[in-house]
């Protein structure tokens, strides 16, 4: 707070947020806090506000009219209480570890003590301006859209608990705005020669390591850029990976050697067909993990990170960045995946299962920049023009 003071013998504190123009008051009455924005930038007017809201605070308790009502750490309380029992198997538990995360550290200390009541869509936009405030005056630049998106996303599950125990009569507008229709820009991959190029690389670098002592992890890199672009698995994903969760099929199909993969990633449980493109760097993987050890079902099959190894050699290919100056992580390789199987028409609603992901997302982010995915002769199909029949006067003196 910049700025704090008292009125009323003390029981009302008017006080200014560092990152608000106006003026708050709070009081307690019968053992409960109350608070309230003032609306109001002028310190006199605000003093005058909080008055008139105290003394109607104190005749709403006499009158029996107050009634005292959840706060919003009561209902945080009862969410966090819920929710990983009720998504137990269905929700990764990063996922769920993340509603708590945001709630410790941005929502709690925000709308904490409020009453459920009082948390509205113009308490909600002070919140914004909030968060953008102190990123700002932390960091030097404001939080992603994405941030602020996955916040709102936790308070309101908080809220609708509170909604279904009817502890609040409504959902507050949590709409964003001044909001406009955001860019739909295509994520970072490696376009068929750029990909040929980084696993080249990879794989000069595992027959002939910079380092000695990098035999092991160079080895491990080259296999693993070769398994995410034929798999289109998330890296996280990946991490979590067992060897018991991959099985070496025949496909009848495609009567190819294929993976069929368990994924245990932020959806619960999915599964993957492979490219056969997959099949060799998962045998070197468990030949490598034999020379080391025994092999045991339940390994891993990246027990290590390989971030640093891998954007060195981006680094070094110029690969970094992609032309509209996206950065490439690790998750490229599975956007890599997902353009090479639409570029060789593959089927996009198979693609969105097998990658465990909504046909929206991918021709939102990914279909609208393959230009395969443009059927030339349906877009240059011209209608036959229909041909005039020719009068001829004479002719027609004839045939009288």
């Amino acid at each position: 707070m910049t700025a704090s003071h008292t009125i009323f013998d003390g029981r009302i504190h008017v006080y200014k947020r560092d990152d608000s123009r106006y003026w708050q008051c709070s009081a307690f009455i019968h053992d409960k806090n109350f608070r309230v924005s003032t609306r109001e930038e002028s310190l006199a007017k605000a003093k005058d506000f909080a008055e008139d809201w105290y003394l109607e605070l104190r005749g709403k308790h006499k009158r029996g009219e107050l009634v005292e009502e959840k706060t919003f750490n009561e209902a945080a309380d009862q969410f966090m209480k819920e929710y990983p029992i009720i998504t137990e198997g269905n929700r990764n538990k990063v996922y769920v570890k993340g509603h708590e995360i945001r709630l410790d550290v941005h929502l709690r200390p925000f709308f904490g003590d409020m009453g459920l009541s009082q948390i509205t869509a113009g308490r909600l936009q002070e919140y914004r301006i909030h968060r953008r405030a102190t990123a700002i005056k932390r960091n030097g630049k404001p939080p992603a859209r994405n941030t602020i998106h996955q916040e709102i996303v936790t308070l309101r599950q908080v809220l609708k608990t509170a909604l279904r125990h009817e502890w609040l009569r409504h959902l507050p507008d949590l709409s964003e705005p001044y909001k406009t229709t955001g860019k739909l820009s295509h994520r970072a991959w490696f376009s068929p020669q750029e990909y040929k190029t980084l696993y080249e690389a990879t794989r000069a670098r595992a027959e002939k390591p910079t380092r000695s002592r990098w035999v092991w992890e160079s080895a491990q890199l080259h296999d693993y850029v070769l398994f995410m672009a034929n798999t289109g698995l998330r890296p996280d994903e990946a991490a979590r990976l067992e060897f018991r969760d991959v099985t070496i099929v025949e496909d009848e199909d495609t009567e190819e050697t294929i993976l069929e993969i368990e994924v245990r990633g932020k959806r619960g449980v999915g599964y993957c067909k492979s490219t056969a493109g997959a099949v060799v760097p998962f045998k070197r993987l468990q030949e490598r993990l034999r020379e080391g050890q025994t092999p045991q079902q339940t390994d891993k099959l990246f027990p290590k990170g390989h971030r640093e190894m891998f954007n060195r050699i981006l680094k070094e290919l110029d690969l970094k960045f992609d032309r509209e100056g996206s950065r490439r992580t690790a998750y490229s390789l599975r956007h890599t995946y997902i353009c090479l199987r639409l570029m060789e028409g593959a089927d996009i609603y198979q693609i969105a299962k097998n990658c465990r992901t909504s046909v929206e997302m991918i021709e939102n982010y990914y279909a609208a920049h393959i230009k395969t995915s443009l059927d030339a002769a349906a877009i240059n199909i011209r209608r036959k023009k229909k041909r005039k029949k020719a009068k001829n006067p004479s002719l027609e003196q004839e045939d009288m």
